[in-house]
């Protein structure tokens, strides 16, 4: 009997913590965005369940991947998985529960036997750090010297850890709230400045829930690369048009990025079109497209969120712990 058919493995949130670090998490997002340029992976599009009444919706995340890179994980083989995520924003003042909760089912595509089932909502925030990092290395002119990390949440703890794969750096933050960003500072060795200030580093990363611009074409200097992370939905942006229309852009896929990312908002006031679009980042690094094509030029990432990003770190961390022995292996289902 295989190691995944003596039992479907739980894999709860102090779990995922144990297991999980961030160079596992880039290594596996850029194995999955290199999966997906050269046609490995199948990711239908999510499935949204709007719950009005409730303040909240929840999303369904289907995805296939088949690993070629033995340095990611220990045996190449394909994995099948469902992300079931949520978002909730009113959780924190109403039932003191995170806004975001996930839940990832990881399958055997071969037979469909469930593999794992893991908490979703740390592996969510990994992996979006993670996309972030891969897409600096690789747009960005490094070494790095500065970041600037606009909003000062969770997740741009996860992008400070994940860039610092890359190298050391310093850490410049700016939120409209300056108690989070004084916070996100000191723990990050750090300084607060303006979001002005932070806008001008050579590398920028922002991520907020804004339906405007927060970044001006102003105070962006050539050479810049941004990781434009917040826009996820209809209706959100982050920077100013003109941003777009003078650098060079890379998505992470395309339908997602002209109907939620940050390219949603101008391509339907017609301000930007998907002709000015540069490449996908899967194709970057798999050389099918230029990135960066000179050290001036202004590169921004636009993000949005990939279903092959959270199957592949899933399967990681799957692999991780049968290696490690670790989580509670359960008879879920019937094996005979």
């Amino acid at each position: 009997m295989s190691e995944g058919l003596k039992g479907t493995r739980i894999l709860t949130y102090e779990d995922v913590a144990l297991l999980a670090d961030m160079e596992l998490a880039v290594r596996a997002v850029e194995e999955a965005f290199v999966a997906h340029a050269r046609g490995e992976a199948r990711m239908p599009s999510k499935v949204y369940l709007d719950l009005p009444e409730h303040n909240g919706d929840f999303r369904a995340m289907p995805a296939y991947f088949r690993s070629r890179d033995a340095g990611v994980r220990s045996t190449m083989g394909d994995y099948a998985g469902l992300k079931w995520v949520n978002a909730h924003p009113n959780n924190r003042a109403q039932s003191g529960l995170p806004t975001v909760m996930g839940t990832y089912v990881l399958s055997d595509p071969r037979t469909g036997f469930p593999l794992a089932i893991m908490d979703a909502t740390l592996l969510t925030a990994l992996r979006t750090g993670a996309a972030a990092a891969v897409a600096t290395k690789h747009l960005a002119n490094l070494p790095l010297t500065r970041v600037g990390f606009i909003g000062c949440g969770v997740q741009a703890r996860m992008f400070r850890d994940a860039h610092r794969v890359l190298g050391a750096f310093e850490v410049l933050a700016a939120d409209r709230d300056e108690a989070r960003a004084r916070a996100f500072a000191e723990e990050s060795d750090g300084r607060v400045v303006s979001i002005a200030e932070a806008a001008g580093c050579p590398v920028v990363c922002i991520a907020t829930p804004s339906t405007e611009p927060v970044i001006e074409r102003a105070w962006v200097q050539p050479g810049t690369h941004i990781n434009a992370m917040g826009a996820d939905g209809p209706g959100k942006q982050e920077l100013a048009v003109q941003i777009l229309l003078d650098a060079r852009v890379v998505i992470d896929e395309l339908e997602q990025s002209t109907h939620g990312g940050e390219l949603n908002v101008p391509i339907a006031s017609g301000q930007y079109s998907e002709a000015n679009i540069a490449a996908t980042l899967g194709q970057v690094l798999s050389g099918q497209r230029k990135g960066r094509t000179a050290r001036e030029q202004i590169t921004v990432f636009d993000s949005t969120g990939l279903a092959i990003q959270d199957v592949a770190l899933a399967a990681a961390l799957y692999e991780r712990a049968l290696e490690r022995g670790l989580g509670l292996a359960l008879a879920l289902v019937p094996t005979h």
